[in-house]
This record gives C-alpha cells, sequence and structure tokens, in this order.
C-alpha cells in the first residue's frame, strides 16, 4: 500500500496511532419457519426489539447533544416508522420468524431509498446501522460498534453510523478514517463537532492493516502509513501553526487588511447557541427551525402553536443582542417529510413539494412561523431576518416577501441559492427580497447531480469544484450590483482556505458550525482583501476540485 494516502478532510486537528477497523460482520436471520400458534410471540418480540434500540439512540442523542441529538433521533424515528412495523407484520403473518422479517421489510425499504436519489439516498447507512441494531438485539449478540481497546487508536470503518459517531471517546479514538461518506455526510459533521481529526471517502482504507500506525491530517484529507519521525514532526508543525494562530486573531471577522466579512454560526436549535457564543460567533446565519416540527416532542401530525414557536425562537434572539441572527423558515420535505405539508406519493422528494413550495401550498403553516418570529422579536435587540429555503425564480420569491407582509414581520425577508436557476437569476431574486444565502451543500448536489451523502460521488460534492464557485460569484456579484448583501451558510464556509476564496468572490458573510469558526476568522486575518481575491481567480480558473484547491493555496502564499 502506498505510504501517502488522500481522502477528503472534514474536520482539524492531526492524530497518530495504531489502525483498529471496526466490526463489519453482516447478521444473518437464522433458516427457520414458524411453526402454527407462534406469531403472536414473535410479533411481540420484533415491537420489544424496535422499541429497545429506538430508546437507545434517544438516549445516546441526550448524552451528546447538539446536531448528534438530532441526527440520532431521527434514526429512532426510522426505527419506530410504521410501514415499516406493518411490513414486519405481514412478513410475520406469512411464517417468518422476527429475525427474518425485519432483514427483509429493511432491506425492502433500503431499495426504496436508494432509487429516491438525493436525501433519501443518503440516508441508507444510517438505515443499515437501524437494522442492525435490531437483528443484534433479536439474535442476542453485541451490537455494531467501535471496538474494545486498552490504548487509544485510530478507527477505520467502510462508515461510520451517527450512533457511533456521536459518542465517540476523543481520549481513546484518536482519529477516524472511512472508504464512503462525504464532507457533509453525518459522520463528517459530528467529527468537526468532537473536533476529532477525521478523513472520509478515502479508496482502501480497509486494506490497512490491524495494528499499523498511520497519521491523519483532517485537513488536508491526508493518511500517512507508518510515518517516520520527520514526517510526524512536520504534520505536528503544521498543526502548531494552526493553533497558534487561532489564539492570535481575536474579534470579528475581517482580512489582513480591514475588510470585513462577519462570522456567524449555523444552529439547529436553542442547545446549540452555547457553543456559537464561547466560539465567538457574530450572529446567526442559519438558525434552522425543523426540529419545533420533527424533533423531540414533536409528533409530526401537526405544526407547533405560535406560542410554542415564539418561546423557542425568542431564546435564541436573546443570545445574540445587536447581532444579526438569519432564520430559515420549516423547509419540510425530501428526508424531512411531514405528514400535513408533503405528498406522500412523490417519485422523488428532493426534487419535488418542499421547502417553501410545500409552505406555500399551504399557506397557514408558514403565515403561522411568520407571525411567531415577529412576536419573538419584540423588545430584542437582535437583527432578525428570515429566509426561504427552495427558492427557484424571482415568482417564489415575490411570494415569500408578501407573505412576510402579510404577516406583519417588519424583518428583512431573503432566499437560499441552493438550484443553479437562482444562482443564474439572482439579480431578478433581488428585485424580491433584501438579501441572498447560498446554500453550497444543496447547490453542489443539484448543479452537479450528486447526492451529497454518497462516497463515490464525493469529488462532485466538493465545494472547490469550479463550476460551483463560478455560481457563487454569479450570485455576489448580483448581490453588489443590487447594494444587496450574499452570505454562504453551507459547509463550505467551515474550510479556512475557501473561506477566504468566498470573501474573494465577494461573498459578505460566512456561516458554519461553532466549532470552525476560530479556524476560519485565523486565516481570514492572514490575507488581504487583495490575496483572496487573486486566490478565488486562480480557483476560477481551474479545471477540477484539486488543482483550484491547489491554485488558491499557491495564492495565497502556501
Amino acid at each position: 500500500m502506498d505510504a501517502r494516502l488522500r481522502g477528503v478532510g472534514v474536520s482539524h486537528g492531526v492524530a497518530r496511532g495504531e489502525v483498529r477497523h471496526m466490526g463489519t460482520a453482516v447478521l444473518e436471520p437464522p433458516a427457520r419457519r414458524l411453526a402454527e400458534g407462534e406469531a403472536p410471540r414473535e410479533r411481540e418480540r420484533a415491537a420489544r426489539a424496535v422499541e429497545a434500540v429506538a430508546a437507545d439512540l434517544e438516549a445516546r442523542g441526550a448524552l451528546a447533544g447538539g446536531e448528534a441529538q438530532a441526527v440520532l433521533e431521527a434514526q429512532a424515528l426510522m426505527a419506530r416508522d410504521p410501514e415499516l412495523a406493518a411490513d414486519v407484520e405481514r412478513r410475520i403473518g406469512a411464517g417468518d420468524i422476527a429475525e427474518q422479517a425485519v432483514h427483509d421489510a429493511f432491506a425492502a425499504y433500503r431499495e426504496l431509498l436508494a432509487a429516491a436519489g438525493e436525501y433519501l439516498a443518503g440516508r441508507v447507512a444510517d438505515l443499515d446501522d437501524v437494522r442492525n441494531r435490531i437483528l443484534a438485539r433479536l439474535l442476542g449478540v453485541p451490537m455494531p460498534g467501535v471496538p474494545d481497546s486498552d490504548g487509544p487508536f485510530v478507527l477505520i470503518a467502510r462508515d461510520l453510523a451517527p450512533a457511533d459517531t456521536a459518542l465517540l471517546d476523543p481520549a481513546l479514538v484518536l482519529g477516524f478514517v472511512t472508504e464512503e461518506g462525504g464532507p457533509t455526510s453525518h459522520s463528517a459533521i459530528l467529527a468537526r463537532a468532537l473536533g476529532v481529526p477525521a478523513v472520509v471517502a478515502l479508496p482502501g482504507a480497509g486494506e490497512l492493516v490491524e495494528g499499523t500506525v498511520v497519521a491523519v491530517d483532517g485537513e488536508s484529507g491526508e493518511v500517512v502509513v507508518a510515518p517516520g519521525d520527520e514526517e510526524w514532526a512536520a504534520l505536528e508543525q503544521r498543526a502548531a501553526e494552526r493553533r497558534a494562530a487561532l489564539g492570535e486573531a481575536r474579534g470579528p471577522g475581517a482580512t489582513a487588511d480591514g475588510h470585513k466579512v462577519p462570522l456567524l454560526a449555523n444552529i439547529g436549535g436553542p442547545g446549540d447557541v452555547a457553543a456559537a457564543v464561547e466560539a465567538g460567533a457574530e450572529g446567526v446565519g442559519l438558525f434552522r427551525t425543523e426540529f419545533l416540527f420533527l424533533g423531540d416532542g414533536a409528533d409530526g401530525s401537526e405544526p407547533p402553536s405560535v406560542a410554542e414557536q415564539t418561546e423557542a425562537y425568542r431564546h435564541v434572539l436573546a443570545a445574540f443582542p445587536d447581532g444579526r441572527v438569519v432564520v430559515r423558515v420549516l423547509d419540510a420535505g425530501a428526508d424531512k417529510p411531514l405528514s400535513y405539508l408533503n405528498p406522500a406519493d412523490e417519485p422523488n422528494p428532493a426534487l419535488g413539494v418542499r421547502g417553501l413550495r410545500a409552505l406555500l401550498a399551504h399557506r397557514e403553516v408558514l403565515l403561522d412561523q411568520l407571525r411567531a418570529l415577529g412576536r419573538a422579536a419584540e423588545g430584542q435587540s437582535a437583527y432578525l431576518e428570515v429566509m426561504a429555503p427552495m427558492v427557484a425564480g424571482p415568482g417564489e420569491a415575490r411570494e415569500f416577501a408578501e407573505a412576510c407582509r402579510e404577516a406583519g414581520l417588519s424583518a428583512r425577508a431573503g432566499v437560499m441559492v441552493e438550484v443553479p436557476s437562482a444562482a443564474l437569476r439572482a439579480r431578478a431574486l433581488l428585485q424580491e427580497v433584501e438579501f441572498l444565502s447560498l446554500g453550497t451543500n444543496d447547490l453542489a448536489q443539484y448543479t452537479f447531480a450528486a447526492d451529497r451523502q454518497v462516497g463515490a460521488l464525493s469529488r462532485w460534492q466538493d465545494p472547490w469544484q469550479p463550476a460551483l464557485l463560478d455560481l457563487v460569484a454569479l450570485s455576489a456579484e448580483a448581490a453588489k450590483a443590487e447594494g444587496r448583501s450574499c452570505g454562504v451558510c453551507g459547509e463550505a464556509a467551515s474550510d479556512p482556505v475557501l473561506a477566504c476564496v468566498l470573501a474573494g468572490l465577494g461573498v459578505t458573510s460566512l456561516s458554519m458550525g461553532a466549532a470552525s469558526i476560530p479556524y476560519v476568522r485565523a486565516r481570514l486575518a492572514r490575507h488581504t482583501l487583495a490575496e483572496c481575491e487573486r486566490a478565488a481567480s486562480a480557483a476560477r480558473a481551474a479545471d477540477d476540485a484539486e488543482s483550484a484547491r491547489a491554485a488558491a493555496v499557491a495564492a495565497l502564499g502556501g
């Protein structure tokens, strides 16, 4: 095996340790058919196993908190899916034992997800993990998970389930490397939140021999096999320089010559506020409100009341006095369906009635949310702004702005640029609303027809793709021409080097997970705006993502 391997770096820091592999044994059900009268007992066994797994996932989420909690609660919902339960019961009624019924019901559901494209196909790994946990409980064997070890190690896996990633002990798991996954996969997002160096989408990672010492650079994506002392010293020196830069850069985000680039936080609910404040976020660039509609305590049968929403929004606004708080209205559909909003029979939900389209079809749900936001902002010094997801053209932008006025909301209204048509007609959008916010994760997958959760397509999900940078530039240029703001709230903003390029493209603010803010602040402070602009031009002139990043790094002085 080569001494140096390269995947996709998804978190900061370096680590060195012996390789330990995640167990990947496939759990097969016993070959047995039910005898007469056994079906009721088997149904009860299956139901108990499902509930135990769902409860365990929820408990793990409660321990982990933050984004991990939302991910694990979504897995618990998968386990309790009523259609899956009905299919399991039907198969048991036809003579299958509980293990076989669960195995086959999940296999059928898996095929549906894999064929659905976009978001839903990206949840196949999560579904497989739920299936394996239920089967393990039925078979009475250990749950899949992180291997036992007497000492620290680097974890190698085909992919990591959210339940495993969320509760990794950084004192034991020094870093991890996966063959699959992408920069915006659940495991990547949770790795950044935990501060664990991680590399994903590394071909051949499973071939690393157990016990081999490797060094992992979570920023560059490089994995060094059996590193020598000099190689490891160089990696440590690079990491030390990054840490030193963190301590030197303080205050608002800005380039070395004083060009302001506000650094904001992405949050999924009130539980993420403390980390954002501690990281020095200047506000919130993306407040995802789905937790109120889909999270713990929400049964999905009807929207939360205006009073419930008002209380949750007020908590976040109060945490950022005189700061900017950008709230995304409910983005339901695709992998986050709601029975009262989304059609049940769409052939491809990710390309269907989701986001603003669903809200405009159920206008009262949108108006109630806007009314709640208006009430939450009363008496607060934070600057509330609201934006709509999945806007394709100026007509939808106009309808959203009209809904804001109808609800009596005085906050600035904006839209997210997540599909190419919005970037191409950005000036037309800005005739209707007051700002743009680029969701680079969705913009990449819709631009390249590449599911952001599929590791095999990670090169197209890479935010360094020059075509994606072109769309960012189009949006930023349109905003400048109209005297409006244009931020980025996708995972692209969390890459310190790419943050400089985005600033050079004319992006006016950057929003990211709280853990990335210090790194981005430090990197911006090292370069002038002119240097960022040169790096942006160099990246756009490249032919592929790898060349774009290399060109930008060279333009920034290495």
